[in-house]
């Protein structure tokens, strides 16, 4: 229906690729479900799914690549798959363009969870407003040559456009509404990523320093210790 979220799930393994499908069909997505990397681009191609579920592990052209091909043309959610947990993995899934991971086995409320919350990032980061909107209130924010316009969901650096990923506009919207202020890695996987748990900070890191190729490597100071923040 046109209303569902759209779900292309890469698997090669096809008990977990049926099983996930079934379970994630009986929580209300659409999914189009494909055994390799190369069909899965394909799919991609022409479904133009909502969100995209990709394991690392997949013959022809693996998650890590397939994410890379995805995120050229497109902005769409991507959360890896992963059955380990081992840092190369994680650290690759993300700097490819995933905006999240999961580590098999995986419990499907958690999967399910997770696709809503990077979905209700997506939402936001492109113009939704819901009730954790914050920092999207409105206005153009300027610091030095970056522009932030956090109603229009906007960002200009030196005045040329710079393109972001839903979980890159919403991170730079959370140091955009605290200037100068120091936000902690579990305070920002608590309100970007959602996570009421503790989750894994190398999520936040890479984000950061992807956020920082794209608006200034020295806009988003470290502080040792405690976390980022954003130059006044």
């Amino acid at each position: 229906m046109a209303d569902q979220t759209h779900v292309l799930f890469v698997e090669d393994d096809d008990v977990i690729r049926e099983a996930t499908q079934l379970t994630l069909e009986r929580d209300g997505f659409a999914v189009t479900a494909k055994p390799d990397g190369l069909s899965g681009l394909e799919a991609f191609r022409t479904d133009r799914p909502d969100i995209a579920l990709l394991d690392v592990m997949v013959p022809g052209l693996d998650g890590v690549s397939l994410c890379r091909r995805i995120r050229d043309e497109s902005t769409v959610p991507v959360i890896m798959l992963s059955a380990r947990a081992d840092a190369i993995d994680v650290v690759l899934g993300l700097e490819a363009g995933a905006d999240d991971y999961v580590t098999k086995p995986f419990d499907s409320a958690v999967l399910v969870a997770r696709i809503r919350a990077v979905m209700r990032r997506f939402g936001r980061a492109s113009g939704g407003r819901d009730e954790a909107a914050g920092p999207g209130d409105g206005g153009v924010l300027a610091f030095g040559e970056l522009e932030v316009d956090t109603g229009g969901m906007e960002v200009r650096r030196a005045g040329e456009p710079v393109a972001l990923t839903p979980t890159e506009m919403r991170l730079l919207l959370e140091f955009s509404a605290a200037p100068g202020t120091v936000l902690s890695r579990d305070k920002l996987l608590e309100r970007v990523w959602e996570y009421g748990w503790g989750g894994d900070t190398r999520v936040v890191d890479v984000h950061v320093q992807r956020l920082r190729t794209k608006i200034g490597q020295d806009r988003i100071e470290t502080v040792r210790g405690f976390g980022y923040k954003l130059k006044a």
